[in-house]
């Protein structure tokens, strides 16, 4: 069996280096900002979230989802509201199912939709009061 050449081990060498000095990076601030007032606006709006068949306050929902947000993160899976949406917080990582949110007087809907609408309203409120 032919042994690797000295080039070719610390070539090895370099690659097991870069990677292991590869870090998760956290999302920009202003995204960050985004992904946070998003949950806020969860926690404060009255409605309830559902994972995996059982219907949770904003709060609870808050905190479950920044614990998805932390772990995203820690892989480096999420630069953008956008993102943090589409792989944390529209469905369960454990079932598959899709979360839900019910609002009083209103349909229920996948959280992807609610939180989608919220996103583009609040960057909608932010367009429309820095214009002034």
């Amino acid at each position: 069996m032919k042994r690797p050449s000295m080039r070719a081990a610390l070539s090895y060498l370099a690659l097991f280096a870069w990677g292991a000095s590869v870090q998760a990076a956290p999302m920009a601030p202003a995204a960050r900002a985004e992904v946070d007032a998003l949950l806020t606006r969860l926690q404060s709006s009255g409605c309830e979230f559902n994972r995996n068949g059982s219907w949770y306050p904003g709060a609870d929902a808050k905190a479950h989802l920044l614990k998805k947000l932390a772990a995203l993160e820690g892989k480096n899976l999420v630069q953008t509201a956008e993102q943090f949406i589409a792989r944390g917080a529209s469905s369960s990582s454990m079932s598959g199912k899709s979360y839900l949110v019910r609002c009083a007087g209103q349909a229920t809907v996948e959280s992807a939709q609610w939180l989608t609408t919220e996103l583009h309203q609040m960057r909608a409120a932010k367009a429309a009061s820095s214009s002034r």
